[in-house]
């Protein structure tokens, strides 16, 4: 896939379209109840720790993706070097899923973190969610072991320069 992406800082504005992903049944499958994710995603908003963006194909809006610092609140990552981030998806536009744009799009935008110093990208998602596994191995993310999340167990992977 050689589509280039763009990665728009997401504002207030965007959500009522994260509160219609979020509502779509495959986005609802891992992420799971609409209504106190939207409360996290809308409250991530004023986070200094948190950064979000709007996922564009072309002009096209059609994903989600946050980018945060490590902190509190997921220490069991484990030790990670200092500057690492974590990131976490959706694709919210049905016509977009299974056709590679998963993966396309978290490499490009994890080769740019990685290109501007980040020593680390890491993320959790749940291990049976073997769609959004795969994806990340595709994107060059390297699976480093189970951890223990507040939303339940999880499959660490890692992407380093």
């Amino acid at each position: 896939m050689t589509q280039s992406y763009a990665f728009r800082p997401m504002t207030a504005a965007d959500l009522p379209l994260i509160r219609r992903w979020l509502g779509e049944a495959h986005v609802r499958e891992w992420w799971g109840d609409p209504g106190e994710q939207f409360a996290l995603v809308s409250g991530d908003l004023d986070e200094p720790a948190m950064d979000q963006f709007i996922v564009l194909a072309g002009d096209k809006p059609f994903g989600y993706l946050q980018c945060y610092r490590l902190t509190a609140w997921n220490t069991g990552f484990g030790p990670q070097p200092g500057g690492t981030r974590g990131i976490d998806q959706f694709i919210g536009e049905s016509d977009m899923i299974a056709r590679g744009h998963g993966s396309a799009f978290i490499r490009q935008f994890v080769d740019e973190q990685l290109r501007h110093g980040l020593p680390r990208v890491v993320t959790d998602p749940d291990p049976l969610n073997s769609r959004a596994v795969r994806a990340y191995e595709k994107a060059g993310f390297v699976r480093d072991r189970m951890v223990e999340t507040p939303d339940g167990p999880a499959l660490l992977m890692v992407r380093v320069p």
